[in-house]
């Protein structure tokens, strides 16, 4: 598992490359999916609705992740330095 990561960082290029094709290939399979048992509209008309919904989602939990942070809860980064300046 070291070596598969180790990998990976030493080629950026070619994991952003793969990380594009399997999002083409999750893109292109919603399109084949069948939709005769869909409950709203949504799901029936908006073309890659479930995968659009996820992406908002994810987007809006990392949001609201980065304010409530950012809010208070977060300390500043030399918190337990006990140096004395």
């Amino acid at each position: 598992m070291i070596r598969l990561i180790d990998y990976l960082r030493a080629r950026p290029q070619a994991l952003k490359l793969g990380c594009y094709i399997v999002l083409g290939l999750v893109l292109c399979y919603s399109l084949y999916v069948d939709k005769s048992h869909a409950h709203t509209w949504a799901e029936k008309h908006v073309p890659f609705f479930w995968s659009l919904f996820g992406f908002c989602a994810a987007g809006a939990i990392i949001g609201i992740a980065h304010w409530y942070g950012r809010s208070g809860i977060m300390t500043r980064t030399d918190y337990y330095d006990t140096s004395d300046d």
